[in-house]
């Protein structure tokens, strides 16, 4: 598992995997639970829509052998068996024109509600939904009413449990667009995500809120993982950055990973990391946040979140100006060995780590006495932390893991 794949990438354990789906395998503790419906289809792992169909197929011309009894015979003992279906695997065609009477009818406000949820649990299985959402009639218009029609309930807060499982079937579709290499430049020309802003905007504790700004950032998070640079170009000239660094700061682990992992993937694009370092109030924001969060592990610690704290460190300091402030600004945690038990296990964030000690605290050339902080061989016990690692240089540890 790489880095920046762990909150994103694919497998059980991700957050947006799959075919760009919200996914949060068995991260999310009981909050399918909680939601029920949609909420299966969000943060359940993913429900096949054709989970019935993946049998080998028996039937058809091929399969009537020795007049049809040999052939029929295996069907019966086949379904008797397993319960098989005989039919065949479905072509991208055959499961779009499957879902075509579904997706016109997103248009129609009274079937809406039903639609969502059945798309958004068969979304994963079609690798062209996206395309035929976007070009289809009505349907990316009828997507945005359900969005702005939860506008008033964010203030004062009274989203329902109910509400918030509509939307983030609409957000689902959504994040499926995001994700698709064909409607993504589309979906930014649109300025779809600033929709999503107010969401994320929102600081309401309970699990309505927290489903909707999960889901929000997931889409945003989809967005991100494709390393476009249209993308973080587009993000940056909105308020991504201080909404995430909001959720950073007050959100659950969920929403904090997620939103750390958007931020990562920021600093990751060159544009990006300068923006940043731009002006010492972009820093110190970012920097602080990511102290606060460093801080907050040692007493509820989590590996996964921990990672994507490490590893907007070590880009931090690729930027001369960020890794001299780092020599300071870099929390005491991350120096000694607080966190070692957390990182036994996980060798790149173990390297990861080794390559940000040792960035600052070398000299920074053409800054006189530029060496300041803690000396890396003199950590208590730096062999356990440091030790057989091959750190590669210092140059932002862009590689081992990435």
């Amino acid at each position: 598992m790489t880095g920046d794949q762990n909150v994103l990438g694919g497998g059980g354990s991700s957050l947006l995997g799959g075919g760009g789906g919200l996914n949060l395998g068995g991260l999310g503790g009981g909050q399918p639970q909680q939601f029920g419906g949609a909420g299966t289809s969000l943060l359940g792992g993913g429900t096949s829509a054709l989970g019935g169909l993946g049998g080998a197929p028996i039937g058809g011309g091929g399969g009537m052998l020795m007049g049809g009894m040999v052939g029929g015979l295996a069907q019966q003992q086949q379904q008797q068996a397993g319960g098989l279906s005989a039919k065949q695997p479905q072509t991208e065609a055959e499961k779009i024109e499957a879902l075509m009477p579904l997706i016109v009818k997103l248009t129609d406000p009274d079937q809406r509600e039903n639609v969502l949820l059945e798309l958004s649990k068969k979304r994963e299985d079609c690798d062209d939904l996206a395309p035929v959402l976007w070009h289809t009639f009505g349907t990316v218009a009828g997507l945005l009413q359900e969005i702005v029609s939860i506008y008033p309930l964010l203030s004062p807060p009274t989203l329902t449990a109910h509400a918030s499982n509509r939307v983030c079937n609409a957000l689902a579709l959504l994040q499926c667009v995001a994700s698709h290499k064909d409607t993504r430049s589309l979906f930014l020309s649109a300025h779809i995500p600033l929709y999503l802003y107010p969401f994320l905007n929102t600081d309401s504790k309970s699990r309505p809120f927290e489903y909707l700004r999960l889901t929000s950032l997931g889409v945003i998070g989809a967005l991100v993982k494709m390393d476009d640079p249209e993308v973080i170009s587009f993000l940056l000239q909105t308020e991504i950055i201080p909404l995430c660094l909001r959720i950073m700061g007050s959100g659950s682990e969920l929403s904090k990973t997620v939103a750390t992992f958007i931020v990562q993937k920021i600093l990751l694009d060159n544009n990006g990391l300068a923006y940043v370092c731009t002006t010492s109030d972009r820093f110190f924001a970012v920097s602080k946040v990511l102290s606060d969060m460093v801080n907050n592990l040692i007493t509820n610690p989590s590996v996964r979140l921990l990672k994507h704290c490490v590893r907007c460190y070590l880009r931090l300091t690729d930027n001369p100006r960020a890794r001299e402030a780092l020599r300071t600004a870099l929390p005491q945690s991350l120096r000694d060995e607080t966190f070692l038990h957390l990182l036994r296990d996980d060798i790149t964030v173990r390297k990861w780590l080794a390559q940000l000690l040792q960035a600052v605290n070398s000299p920074t050339p053409g800054v006189p006495g530029a060496a300041g902080g803690n000396d890396v061989s003199g950590l208590p016990g730096g062999s356990s932390v440091l030790g057989g690692l091959n750190l590669g240089g210092t140059g932002g540890g862009l590689g081992g893991g990435v």
